[in-house]
C-alpha cells in the first residue's frame, strides 16, 4: 500500500484522514459491527521498514493497552491491515484539543483541566510510565468535555527496549521540554510535571513561557533562562509555576499527587481571587503567543532525536555544572535513587508483573487515581463488575497503598452500602448468586475495616426483609418448587433457627393450599427434555444486545500483534457463535432477549447441554454467574473456569421454553 492509499481493515469503514505524523496516519472510521466512530492509527509503509519506528509504534500500543483511566484515551483493538501494516483503534474525540481553546484568565477552567490530567499522570507514573510529551495538542476533549491525555508515542516504560529510549537522544516537543530531557538525559515522572507547569502557564496567559526562533533555541531557553513572571492578576500562581518548572528535577514536585495537593491549596488560599481575571500580556518579551511559539518549538521524535542530540552536546556542561552542586532528592549524591523520582528505564525485579509482563510499581502517589476511579465507578453503579473496572477492585488497590487514608475510609462505607443494595436487589429479583456474592464481599469489607459485627447484623436484617418479599411473591403464585429452592439457596445468610423454621413452615404449607387447577397443570407438564430447545447465540445477535444495552465487554485475555485486549467483538465472525463472554453477560443477554421477544430464555443445565447432538461451542450453565462459580460445559464435561471473564471457546447457548 502506498502512503496515499486508504488501508483496508476488516470490520472498519474508512471515512477520512484526520491527522498525520512522522510514522503514522490517523483516520476517522466506522466500526461496522457496533456502528460507532473510532480513530484508527495506522503505521506508514515507509516506517514499517525501520526497526526503531516499528518499535516505537509497538511501544505506544502496549503502553496505552496497560493504562485504563477515565482521563487517558484508551485503545479498542490492535491488529494489521490487509497489507500487513500495524494499526490500533481508539475512541474518536470530536471536541478538539486544548491548543484550540482560549482560556486566558479563566483560572477555574485551567484548574479543572489540571485536576483531570494530574490523576491521569499519577496513574501512569505508578505503573512505570512517563509520557514525555505532555502538551496542549495532546489534551483532547470527549463529548462530555472531559479532558483526556493522548499520544503516548514516545512514552517511557519500565522494560522498554533500550534502543527506543536511549539516553543522549532528546525526543518530544521543545516548547514543553524540561532541561534534562532537552539534553537527552534520563527522565522520570518529574519531567511530565515540568510540562504540566508549562501547560498551566500557557492556559492561564494564552502564551507559552518562552519565545524562540527555532527548536534548538527554544530548548536552550528551558535550560538556562529564568522562569518568566506571571502578570499581576495571576501572581498567586507564581509559586506553583516556579516549583513545577524548576530547572532541577529535585526541586520540583515529587509526584503528580503532591502537585494536585498544591493546586488545591493554591485555590484555597486564593479564595475569591480564583475566578476569571483580565490578563493583558506585553506585546514583546520572553513569552510568545502560543501558536507562534509552537511553530518554532514543535519537535517530532524523528527530527528531534538528531537535532537535540546536537543541542545536548553543546549544553551538557552547563547542566552538569548546575546538577553537580545540587542536593539529591533524598539527600544523597544520586537523584536517581529518590523514591518518588526514580529514573527510568529500570529493570523489573519484582516477580509481581503487570498487564504486559512489566512490573507495576505502586507507591503512595497512586492512591489518588484509585480513589478517583472508585468514586466514578460507584456513581455509575459498577460495584463488582465489569472486570478491572469496578469499585471493589479500585478500592482494594487503594487499601493496599494506604488503608488509613481518609478518603479510603469514606469510600469503604459507600461501597458497603452499595453492596447491601446489590444483595437486597438480588434477593428481591431471585438472583441468589448475585445476592450471595454481594453479602460475602460486604463481610470481607467489614472485616478489613475492623468492624464489630453490627454492620453485618443490620445487613442481615435488610436481606431477611428482601427474602421475605421474595417468598411472599412465590407463595402468591403459588410456586412451591421455587420457594423450596429459595430457602435452600439462602442458607449462606445465616438466619437464626427460629426464623428458618418459620420460612420452612410457609413452604410446607404451600402443598396443602395449592389449588386443584395448579396441581393438574403441574401434572400435565411434559418432561424437561420435551419442552426446551437449545440454540447457540451468534456474534451478530449479541452485537445488537451490546449496542442496545451499552454493556461493557468482558476481558477475554490478550491477543493480537501487540498483546492487546481481546473481547467478543474481536473473535470469530458475525455469522458464527459469540464467544469471549462472561457468565454474567450470558445471563444478561437471556434477560434482554426474553423481554424483547416476550418469551422465556434461560441458560441450560448440564443435562440439557449434554442432550444436544452437536455442540459447536461450549456454554455457561444456569445459575453460574457469581465469582465462586466453577462450572461450565466444555465438550460434554464440567471444567473450573473464572465466571467473571470470557473464553475463546465458551459462548452462549440458550434454552427457549415452549
Amino acid at each position: 500500500m502506498s502512503s496515499n492509499e486508504q488501508p483496508q481493515i476488516e470490520g472498519y469503514r474508512i471515512l477520512r484522514v484526520i491527522g498525520h505524523g512522522g510514522m503514522s496516519t490517523v483516520y476517522l472510521a466506522e466500526q461496522t459491527s457496533l456502528g460507532r466512530k473510532v480513530a484508527l492509527k495506522v503505521m506508514l509503509p515507509e516506517a514499517l521498514a525501520d526497526e526503531v519506528s516499528r518499535g516505537r509504534f509497538e511501544n505506544e500500543a502496549r503502553t496505552i493497552a496497560r493504562l485504563e483511566h477515565p482521563n487517558i484515551v484508551g485503545i479498542h483493538e490492535v491488529g494489521r491491515t490487509a497489507d500487513g501494516l500495524p494499526f490500533y483503534s481508539m475512541p474518536y474525540l470530536p471536541r478538539g484539543h486544548l491548543a484550540q481553546r482560549n482560556l486566558r484568565g479563566d483560572q477555574q477552567k485551567a484548574a479543572s483541566i489540571l485536576r483531570a490530567l494530574l490523576p491521569a499522570l499519577d496513574y501512569a507514573h505508578v505503573r512505570g510510565v512517563v509520557h514525555r510529551d505532555v502538551k496542549a495538542e495532546n489534551v483532547l476533549f470527549d463529548e462530555a468535555e472531559r479532558p483526556m491525555l493522548a499520544d503516548f508515542g514516545i512514552a517511557l516504560r519500565r522494560g522498554n527496549n533500550p534502543r527506543l529510549t536511549s539516553t543522549g537522544l532528546a525526543v518530544g516537543s521543545t516548547a514543553y521540554m524540561p532541561p534534562e530531557q532537552a539534553r537527552g538525559g534520563e527522565v522520570d515522572r518529574r519531567a511530565d510535571l515540568y510540562s504540566i507547569g508549562v501547560l498551566a502557564w500557557e492556559t492561564l496567559t494564552g502564551r507559552l513561557p518562552y519565545n524562540a526562533g527555532d527548536a534548538l533555541s527554544m530548548a536552550l531557553k528551558h535550560v538556562q533562562d529564568p522562569i518568566p513572571r506571571l502578570p499581576a492578576p495571576l501572581k498567586h500562581w507564581q509559586g506553583f509555576i516556579d516549583k513545577s518548572m524548576a530547572k532541577l528535577p529535585a526541586e520540583r514536585y515529587a509526584s503528580a499527587h503532591e502537585m494536585l495537593d498544591a493546586l488545591n491549596e493554591l485555590e484555597k488560599r486564593a479564595g475569591k481571587n480564583f475566578g476569571f481575571v483580565e490578563v493583558v500580556m506585553p506585546p514583546a518579551g520572553s513569552a510568545a503567543p502560543a501558536a507562534e511559539a509552537r511553530r518554532h518549538g514543535w519537535m517530532s521524535w524523528a527530527f528531534g532525536a538528531v537535532a537535540l542530540a546536537a543541542l545536548a552536546f553543546g549544553i551538557v556542561n552547563f547542566i552538569d555544572r548546575q546538577q553537580a552542586n545540587a542536593p539529591a532528592a533524598d539527600g544523597s549524591a544520586d537523584t536517581r535513587q529518590a523514591a518518588d523520582g526514580e529514573a527510568l528505564p529500570a529493570p523489573a525485579a519484582d516477580a509481581q508483573t503487570g498487564l504486559l509482563g512489566e512490573t507495576a510499581a505502586i507507591d503512595s502517589g497512586g492512591i489518588a487515581a484509585y480513589i478517583a476511579n472508585a468514586e466514578q465507578q460507584l456513581r455509575e453503579g459498577h460495584v463488582l463488575a465489569p472486570p478491572n473496572g469496578n469499585a471493589w477492585d479500585s478500592l482494594d488497590a487503594a487499601w493496599r497503598v494506604d488503608a488509613t487514608h481518609p478518603q479510603t475510609q469514606v469510600l469503604t462505607a459507600r461501597l458497603f452500602d452499595a453492596l447491601a443494595d446489590l444483595g437486597e436487589r438480588g434477593l428481591r429479583d431471585g438472583d441468589l448468586a448475585a445476592a450471595h456474592m454481594a453479602f460475602e464481599r460486604a463481610r470481607e469489607l467489614d472485616a478489613r475495616r475492623g468492624g464489630d459485627g453490627s454492620a453485618i447484623a443490620l445487613l442481615r436484617k435488610r436481606l431477611d426483609a428482601a427474602l421475605a418479599a421474595r417468598m411472599d411473591a412465590l407463595v402468591a403464585k403459588p410456586d412451591r418448587a421455587g420457594a423450596s429452592a429459595l430457602l435452600a439457596g439462602t442458607r449462606w445468610l445465616g438466619l437464626d433457627p427460629a426464623r428458618n423454621q418459620a420460612l420452612q413452615a410457609r413452604v410446607d404449607g404451600m402443598a396443602k393450599t395449592a389449588s386443584t387447577t395448579v396441581i393438574a397443570a403441574q401434572a400435565a407438564t411434559p418432561p424437561a427434555s420435551a419442552v426446551v430447545d437449545v440454540h447457540t447465540v451468534s456474534r451478530a445477535d449479541y452485537a445488537r444486545f451490546a449496542s442496545a444495552s451499552a454493556r461493557a465487554p468482558a476481558d477475554c485475555g490478550r491477543n493480537g500483534l501487540f498483546g492487546g485486549k481481546r473481547d467478543w467483538s474481536k473473535v470469530g465472525s458475525d455469522g458464527g457463535p459469540v464467544v469471549c463472554v462472561s457468565a454474567a453477560d450470558a445471563q444478561a443477554y437471556a434477560g434482554w432477549l426474553s423481554a424483547r421477544e416476550k418469551r422465556r430464555y434461560r441458560l441450560p443445565s448440564a443435562g440439557e447441554l449434554r442432550a444436544q447432538a452437536t455442540t459447536p461451542v461450549s456454554g455457561w450453565l444456569t445459575l453460574c454467574a457469581d465469582a465462586g462459580c466453577s462450572r461450565r460445559m466444555a465438550s460434554g464435561k464440567l471444567r473450573a473456569l473464572d465466571a467473571n471473564r470470557g473464553y475463546a471457546d465458551v459462548g452462549i447457548r440458550l434454552v427457549r421454553e415452549r
